[in-house]
């Protein structure tokens, strides 16, 4: 395992590898019924639970073999709402980020933020995850969870922010300088950012979902930095996770082809050195197994007929990218 100083303590998520060892696939259904347990929820938000299935699969992916939904007029309208929430929340917790911050203060706001919006926060109990969000620092790739660790100068910090508004998923999440980060901190942030902005730019309908990988390998690549293959993105809607799989390495999966109407997470995650994780006994936490520094950005997005719509796209008021500078 990757030594981590100063009593720190993370969590990540079961990689993709794994469940393709057990030849599971695995999806998540929004059922009604009572909400899970959490400070401040009683009252404030619509309850709902998730049920976590099951079934036996073959190949590449870890969502069920759902149809690729396209989504109604009425879908999209609500999921432009919880993805504006969702962005107005990650907003919140970026001002935060400083040095002597704690990312236990950063997900207290984000959960009462959340609730002074009327929405849930997704991550909370989800199969178990004890926060309202995921903080994930330097080495850890994603799925942090948020403890008494201090953010310290020269840290990044991905924060990772999911709602549920109305029915509906909005999921996105940036990485965040903290004070002084070095130029090569800065690169590694700046590059995973245009890994995304360029896969979002080759969007549109008929285009292979595969094409979304092959475009980010290809800036990394060109950057002389490493794409994560465990982890990828999804479908989002009244579910949290579900097709299509999107894979931000390059690839010929046949996953599909794009289609106006469908919406889905883009979360490029890219290292420094290797590609290569481990998995801590938390069975969250998942870190680079050389200790060297991962960063992700994301958005939920809405195929259109010309390209794609960010539904948690920056507000005018948005942080500034600091690493942009």
């Amino acid at each position: 395992m990757t030594h981590v100083t100063g009593g720190q303590r993370y969590r990540g998520g079961m990689n993709i590898l794994k469940m393709r060892e057990k030849g599971m696939k695995l999806g998540f259904l929004v059922t009604s019924g009572g909400a899970w347990g959490g400070k401040g929820l009683e009252g404030n938000v619509q309850q709902r639970r998730l049920c976590w299935t099951s079934m036996a699969g073959k190949g590449f992916g870890m969502r069920p073999r759902f149809k690729y939904t396209v989504k109604s007029e009425a879908d999209i309208e609500a999921m432009r709402v919880s993805g504006r929430l969702a962005r107005e929340v990650l907003d919140i917790a970026g001002r935060m980020v400083k040095p002597g911050v704690s990312t236990d203060e950063i997900d207290a706001a984000v959960h009462e933020e959340s609730l002074k919006r009327n929405c849930y926060p997704s991550p909370l109990n989800y199969r178990g995850f004890p926060k309202s969000c995921c903080t994930s620092i330097n080495e850890i790739i994603c799925h942090g969870i948020p403890d008494t660790t201090i953010l310290k100068d020269g840290d990044i910090v991905n924060i990772d922010i999911t709602v549920y508004h109305n029915g509906y998923h909005g999921d996105c999440s940036e990485t965040v300088l903290v004070g002084n980060v070095d130029d090569e901190g800065k690169k590694l942030v700046r590059v995973t950012y245009e890994c995304l902005m360029k896969a979002m730019e080759i969007c549109k309908p008929g285009v292979p979902y595969s094409e979304i990988g092959n475009t980010i390998q290809k800036h990394a690549d060109d950057s002389e930095l490493r794409v994560v293959t465990d982890f990828i993105g999804h479908g989002i809607g009244k579910a949290f996770h579900t097709t299509p799989n999107v894979l931000h390495f390059a690839n010929n999966q046949n996953n599909g082809i794009m289609k106006e109407g469908h919406v889905f997470t883009i979360e490029p995650m890219i290292n420094e050195g290797t590609i290569r994780n481990v998995i801590w006994p938390d069975q969250w936490t998942a870190a680079t197994k050389d200790g060297k520094r991962s960063a992700q950005f994301e958005h939920t997005l809405l195929l259109t007929k010309n390209g794609v719509e960010p539904l948690t796209g920056r507000l005018p008021d948005s942080n500034p990218l600091r690493f942009m500078e």
